[in-house]
């Protein structure tokens, strides 16, 4: 970043006007900090969106195609994955009381910034109280990028642990499109059967995706 004024650089920039005040690639210059031998962390930051389309698809890049991008390597890739998931959990965790799931809308608030971005599928459940207030939120299984499977006695031994008197069932689309498939809606209704069985309410199925939601629920699936 010779060519640039001193004031210009992302980190002096950073320090002069604060985070707000940098641009996409500003703010991952000053995240990379060095750039490597023929580009400078600017130059890096400005490959690495083209590459990924911008900073949504950075935020959904996995670390294989983040290491595809020329002068990445391994350590600058796991500093933007950190930053990544930073984020993700600070919009995620609420402080203060307990979040109150009122309906699919809030489910999927609550849920997407941590999850409606994964490269992978995964599935979980919101477990909650008498009053829908979230108790915890249990990963329960991990698939690959197009599939994940579930067993009924996980979710609910996570949900009598915790107490739980109901529950909302949740998993990402990697593709970034929440509608259900069959095998989706199949599951949904094996699950709220044997919650029924066991006093454990399946509230809704929540998928989630490219900033979209589905609610099985309140599309009437069951």
């Amino acid at each position: 970043m010779k060519a640039l004024g001193e004031a210009d650089r992302p980190r002096e920039k950073l320090a002069r006007l604060g985070a707000s005040g940098l641009g996409d690639n500003e703010l991952l210059a000053a995240l990379i900090g060095t750039g490597t031998v023929g580009a400078d962390a600017l130059g890096l930051a400005n490959e690495l969106l083209s590459a990924c389309g911008g900073l949504h698809g950075v935020q959904r890049a996995s670390r294989e195609e983040l290491l595809r991008v020329r002068g990445m390597g391994a350590a600058r890739a796991a500093q933007v994955m950190a930053a990544i998931e930073l984020g993700r959990r600070a919009l995620a965790r609420r402080a203060g009381d307990r979040f109150q799931v009122l309906g699919p809308r809030a489910a999927a608030d609550y849920l997407m910034p941590e999850y409606g971005g994964r490269p992978i599928e995964q599935f979980g459940a919101l477990l909650l109280d008498t009053k829908h207030r979230v108790l915890r939120c249990a990963l329960l299984s991990t698939g690959s990028q197009d599939a994940t499977s579930v067993q009924p006695r996980e979710v609910f031994r996570h949900a009598l642990l915790a107490s739980a008197t109901a529950v909302i069932l949740f998993h990402n689309h990697p593709s970034g499109d929440p509608q259900p498939s069959p095998e989706d809606v199949e599951l949904t209704v094996r699950l709220h059967a044997a919650g029924e069985l066991i006093g454990v309410t399946v509230v809704d199925h929540v998928i989630l995706g490219d900033g979209k939601y589905y609610s099985l629920k309140e599309s009437g699936l069951w």
